[in-house]
């Protein structure tokens, strides 16, 4: 997986207006991490942000790094199935995916800022390796 792959990352502009329905309606769960923890992070973030044919939740383009906030509406095979795809397809991208339930958000926001940190890390470090 390469940071700073050369491949071109897809924009479909079609979901623009998807994308500012999302931020005026964010969730409770996403509400909580922007503003305790990712919008003042040290590597900047942004919100509903568009990859391909797709609205990230959250994305660092520096790191490649997006985190997905997911509800009731992901559960179900199908939509695993399309998670599933969807990380697969960000993953071609060399974007590292990861998703947090909800409740793991409003309930324990310290765990999921420590699985960040520590991918933060991680990603921090294959930077460097690239030079």
């Amino acid at each position: 997986m390469f940071i700073k792959s050369k491949k071109f990352i897809p924009y479909n502009g079609d979901l623009k207006e998807n994308v500012r329905q999302l931020r005026q309606n964010a969730t409770k769960a996403e509400k909580k991490l922007w503003y305790e923890y990712l919008r003042g992070h040290e590597y900047r973030f942004v919100r509903q942000k568009i990859i391909g044919n797709y609205i990230i939740d959250f994305y660092c383009q520096k790191l490649k790094l997006a985190i997905e906030i997911d509800g009731e509406s992901h559960l179900g095979d199908r939509n695993e199935e399309y998670d599933k795809t969807r990380t697969a397809e960000l993953d071609r991208f060399g974007i590292k995916v990861l998703r947090f339930w909800n409740n793991e958000v409003v309930d324990g926001l310290s765990g999921v800022e420590s699985c960040i940190e520590e991918e933060v890390v991680n990603r921090v470090a294959l930077l460097r390796k690239e030079g």
